[in-house]
């Protein structure tokens, strides 16, 4: 465990908790816990994780001027979407997953599934849909399993921790938007 791990966990955990409750400040937070994970992962041989960090700091950037001051106002992902982003999720990982073991990448399908259902996950909850913390939950599992095997310990147990956070946020969110209806 370095001590790069220990604050980009640190720093992670505080910008999911404010994702829970929809603040628009949750987003500076994943920006800086983005960065510092980037190079841990490159540190790890993890690329697609590496890459994935990327792509979190370009939604924190649109999250913070997509939620506006007051924050996240959840609505629902129509079922035709759902689909398209099922679909969407197993043909990339699919196309992914080949380069990542050329390249010699630490884990090839496993890193590439949870890369793009990631993807997904955070794409849904820059446009404020309450399924983004089903994905969540699915795509923390998968990665609590994944770093623990690559000896990760505190990243494992933050993505645990990020577990129960996914399932308090969706029950949040779907509450908030059922409040609205």
């Amino acid at each position: 465990m370095s001590t790069l791990e220990i604050i980009a966990a640190f720093i992670s955990f505080i910008g999911v908790a404010l994702g829970v409750t929809g603040k628009r400040n949750t987003w500076p937070w994943w920006a800086v816990s983005s960065a510092l994970y980037g190079v841990l992962f490159i540190q790890w041989d993890l690329f697609a994780s590496a890459a994935l960090q990327l792509v979190f700091i370009a939604a924190a950037i649109a999250g913070w001027f997509g939620w506006g001051e007051k924050g996240a106002i959840p609505g629902p992902l129509k079922n035709s979407y759902r689909i398209y982003t099922a679909g969407a999720i197993i043909l990339a990982t699919l196309a992914l997953a080949p380069i990542l073991d050329r390249i010699g990448a630490a884990s090839t399908y496993a890193d590439a599934i949870l890369l793009f259902g990631s993807i997904a996950a955070q794409l849904l909850m820059v446009y404020e849909k309450y399924e983004t913390w089903i994905l969540w939950l699915i795509v923390d599992i998968g990665y609590t399993a994944l770093y623990y095997s690559q000896e990760l310990y505190l990243t494992s147990m933050l993505y645990l921790v990020f577990t129960v956070v996914a399932a308090v946020g969706w029950r949040r969110w779907y509450a908030t938007y059922r409040s609205t209806i």
